[in-house]
């Protein structure tokens, strides 16, 4: 564990059986609202800032995926919250495989939402260059990347849009950049047969981030793994399609015993 204070912003909204909603990379909580406002009222829903995100701190110290998974394990127990219905978004559905695989007894159920359980060689040059990009230029220097590759096209002048774009180039470098070095070494393949809860994989037939693929590859990992593309969405599906996004989150919980 490699981070002294391992204290996370978090805000938790409503009552019943608890719900954690963990962000895409250089997002934060705030960023669920649309989400956490149709749960609150059927689920005590807790959203955290990630490591190096929103309102936590981090350190210069290199990251693992682990190690975010312990920072959330931690605020579950200060919380004497669980287990929980944990949804990840993109970099928040790594950080959901490795506290499902590291902490088993934090979850009752998985909610996987664009996100991934390998990364090719190819990939991880990808991801260690989105972090020397960021230390070189600036957030400047991969904001306009990230966008294109998260929304389509036709939503690019909504108001989310704008909202995304502001908090990416406000974002800490260092927390950025730590984040994508500790993506390029993601790879859950091979222990995800031994995830036991029920799993719902999603993403949107448009998304070009961790393409349709991705999401079948990790379906097929997880023993009884439910999987929904949705038509249309993005890899930010919960924010430009959360009409789709969260009744089909909804439904799912609704589903479990």
């Amino acid at each position: 564990m490699s981070q002294p204070d391992r204290t996370l912003h978090h805000r938790v909204d409503g009552d019943g059986e608890p719900v954690l909603l963990l962000h895409s990379v250089g997002l934060d909580l705030t960023f669920w609202e649309a989400v956490a406002g149709a749960l609150a009222p059927e689920y005590r829903v807790v959203r955290v800032d990630l490591r190096g995100h929103g309102r936590s701190p981090h350190t210069g110290s290199p990251w693992r995926m682990s190690d975010i998974a312990d920072d959330v394990h931690l605020l579950l127990d200060s919380l004497r919250v669980g287990p929980v219905h944990l949804v990840g978004q993109s970099f928040g559905g790594l950080v959901a495989q490795a506290l499902v695989l590291d902490h088993p007894g934090d979850v009752r159920s998985l909610v996987l939402s664009g996100t991934s359980c390998t990364t090719s060689p190819a990939e991880r040059e990808i991801f260690l260059g989105r972090a020397t990009t960021a230390e070189r230029g600036g957030m400047a220097a991969v904001t306009v990347a990230a966008i294109d590759r998260w929304f389509t096209a036709g939503f690019m002048d909504a108001p989310m849009v704008t909202r995304v774009r502001e908090r990416l180039l406000a974002d800490d470098v260092g927390g950025w950049a730590a984040t994508f070095r500790a993506i390029a070494e993601h790879n859950t393949f091979d222990r995800l047969r031994s995830v036991r809860v029920p799993t719902l994989v999603t993403t949107g037939d448009a998304d070009v981030a961790t393409p349709p693929a991705m999401s079948r590859e990790l379906a097929d990992a997880i023993p009884g793994a439910r999987l929904h593309i949705m038509p249309g969405a993005p890899h930010m599906g919960p924010l430009e399609r959360p009409d789709l996004f969260v009744p089909l989150l909804g439904d799912f919980l609704r589903s479990l015993p």
